[in-house]
Formats: structure tokens, sequence, C-alpha cells
């Protein structure tokens, strides 16, 4: 059991099972695309094309500094603001989609490309998921 649902979990503002599932998932997957793209804008830098790559470099940071956002504010369950939730969620997901599209574009050459495209996809779906829950 993770940190996440074992807190969802004790929380006094439990919503209802469906929910609390998709929370848990959209806040662990943006978290764990925060940090894929971070570590990609870093594997990025460290490229030796990196002119071609700050493009991806920017996606990756934006996006990352999305899914943070996103994270915390879901982590805010006691009172929440459910149309700045809704709007946090949609940009997110789009800030996954545009992310993971660049990313696709450099993952024939940088294997760490590919693992962060795979997490925005992870992290949209989730984002997608729980707004359509709400």
């Amino acid at each position: 059991m993770s940190i996440v649902e074992q807190m969802l979990e004790t929380h006094p503002a439990r919503r209802g099972l469906a929910v609390d599932q998709r929370l848990r998932a959209c806040i662990e997957a943006c978290g764990t695309c925060a940090q894929a793209c971070t570590l990609c804008a870093d594997a990025c830098l460290g490229e030796p094309e990196v002119a071609d790559l700050v493009g991806c470099v920017r996606s990756n940071l934006n996006c990352a500094q999305l899914c943070e956002a996103t994270q915390r504010v879901l982590s805010h369950r006691t009172e929440g603001d459910e149309d700045l939730v809704r709007a946090l969620l949609k940009a997110c997901a789009e800030a996954c989609r545009m992310c993971g599209e660049e990313c696709e574009r450099h993952a024939e050459r940088h294997e760490h490309c590919w693992v962060c495209a795979e997490a925005c996809r992870r992290c949209e779906s989730a984002c997608r998921e729980l707004l359509a829950a709400l």
C-alpha cells in the first residue's frame, strides 16, 4: 500500500471509493510524471545534440511544474474548489499530452524520451479519468 493510499484511507474528507482510487492514481501519476520530466530535461541537456532538444527540455519543465502543482492541489481534500481542480486537471492532461508528443519525436534516438513519453501518457490518462469521476 502506498503512502498516498494510506493517507487517503485515513483522511476525514474521504470521497467515494471510485473517486478515491482515481484520486490516488492521479496523485501518484502526477508525481511520477513530474520526476520523469525533470530527469528527461536533465538527460536532454547532457546529450551532444542539445540544441535539437531545447523544445523537449522546455516541454519537460513545463509539464513537470504543472504535474507538481496538480499533485499538491489534489492532496488538499478538506475544502477544495472543485472548479479549480477541474481546470488544473484539464491543464495537466494537456501539458502531459503535449510533452508526450514532443518526447515521442526524440524517442528513437533517446531512450529517456521514450520513458518520459510513457509517464506523460499515464498521467494524462489518470487526469482525464479523475476529471470524468468528479
